[in-house]
């Protein structure tokens, strides 16, 4: 099941293989939270904002634009994170387009939005094997 809690394993993985002499402890904090972000979108619902609209779940928060503006922020703060600037942005964007296709992977919901803000159509991978992720916690747990 893509959750909260399953989310950060690539990046986690990316992190150990790599080793820290090249992803940082601090870089590796940034692609935890880089792979959850995209998930932040539920925040939208208690505004009003529909599902299906561009700023619901799975919509603007989980296009590659949205991918490659956060990787050029850990660019951007490489010093800070400890790496290279390459590594950072590569490291960080991993972390973010993996969310996305596991996302796009799902069972459920109205897919993923990979190329909004060009298109808003959501879209899903053929190769579906993951349980989606209920929004309740009740239901999750």
């Amino acid at each position: 099941m893509a959750s909260v809690f399953t989310h950060p394993a690539p990046a986690i993985a990316l992190s150990v293989a790599l080793g820290s002499n090249i992803i940082s402890p601090r870089l590796a904090a940034a692609c935890i939270a880089a792979a959850v972000l995209p998930d932040l979108d539920v925040v939208s619902f208690s505004f009003g904002v529909k599902y299906a609209e561009s700023l619901g779940h799975r919509g603007l928060s989980h296009s590659l634009v949205l991918a490659l503006g956060v990787a050029s922020l850990a660019f951007i703060a490489a010093p800070l994170l400890r790496a290279k600037r390459v590594v950072a942005f590569a490291a960080v964007l991993f972390s973010v387009l993996s969310h996305i296709l596991l996302d796009a992977m799902t069972t459920g919901g109205l897919g993923v939005a990979f190329f909004w803000p060009f298109d808003e159509t959501r879209h899903f991978l053929s190769w579906r094997p993951i349980v989606v992720s209920p929004f309740s916690l009740k239901r999750f747990m």
